[in-house]
């Protein structure tokens, strides 16, 4: 496929990282967390009104500050694995599988940013919040994006990771579409390594790939093109001086979807927000550097 040829290409620019795994000891001082490690509850299940059976993990104090988690495309709520034993007790977090993801239910159809969007209120209302901080890695970004500009009573703070203004007309994601529109079910195990493994830059665990590729083969070869199609299809650059939640903004350097230019304008243009970049980190930042990136988080929801 030409987009794995290019994926490959992009891994090979960057000297190899991001496909080098490592053991117990990382290059945050040792840090190693395993699915074990983690206290918080089991993964449970709540009926929305949208009609999403959707799957979540819940930790924190039931009286702390609400937080929600949003994974990016055909990840999960693993995706944060390395990040919720990070977060204080003072933090009520939810971290959730959005639909057609993880072990949330996978309908034929809607997967528009606005279909992703309506899930967030309906959870928090399935749940009992009246308002929530929201932290979007990726696609659920631009779906953190959506809600704070469609349902901007029910918004807290936000933190975009992994983000740009709209994925309409970005090179890279247009690429990925002409890939991915020829998947069929089950999807090639190999494409979705070398999809996962490109969002990395520096050296992380083996077995967190090893999840993220677990996650990505959960995901119907359908959706992945329907969650995909909506990404590009869907451009709301226009309304973000709307957003009037303060907003955190946390870039990797060496991102290849997208870029420090585009932080730029998401920061020009978001009327209360603030960019911090790392250097020599990849799209996937929050698992690259989960200490750094969750100190910063928790600095800015507190």
């Amino acid at each position: 496929m030409t987009w794995r040829i290019a994926v490959l290409g992009l891994l090979v620019a960057c000297g190899g990282n991001a496909i080098d795994v490592v053991d117990t000891s990382d290059t945050e001082q040792g840090l190693e967390l395993s699915a074990q490690s983690l206290h918080r509850s089991p993964l449970r299940h709540v009926q929305l009104e949208t009609g999403i059976r959707m799957a979540y993990l819940e930790q924190g104090r039931r009286d702390g500050i609400p937080v929600i988690l949003l994974h990016g495309y055909t990840d999960s709520h693993h995706s944060f694995d390395r990040n919720l034993p990070l977060l204080p007790e003072r933090f009520h977090v939810f971290a959730i599988d959005q639909r057609g993801h993880g072990d949330s239910s996978k309908p034929d159809c809607c997967y528009t940013q606005a279909d992703f969007a309506a899930d967030v209120p309906a959870f928090m209302d399935a749940v009992g919040l009246d308002r929530a901080s929201i932290v979007g890695h990726s696609m659920g970004s631009f779906i953190a994006q959506s809600v704070a500009l469609e349902f901007p009573e029910r918004l807290a703070r936000l933190v975009l990771m992994g983000t740009a203004p709209t994925i309409a007309g970005n090179p890279v994601a247009l690429d990925l579409k002409a890939a991915v529109d020829t998947l069929t079910d089950p999807v090639d195990a190999e494409f979705a390594r070398a999809f996962q493994a490109s969002t990395f830059f520096r050296p992380i665990p083996e077995s967190f790939l090893d999840q993220a590729v677990e996650d990505s083969l959960q995901v119907p070869a359908s959706i992945w093109q329907q969650a995909l199609d909506g990404l590009i299809a869907e451009d709301h650059s226009d309304q973000l001086g709307e957003i009037r939640a303060r907003t955190l903004i946390l870039f990797g350097d060496q991102d290849v979807f997208v870029s420090a230019a585009e932080q730029a304008v998401l920061d020009a243009q978001i009327p209360r927000s603030r960019v911090i970049t790392y250097e020599q980190t990849g799209h996937g930042l929050h698992v690259e550097l989960p200490r750094r990136v969750s100190a910063d988080i928790v600095d800015f929801l507190r």
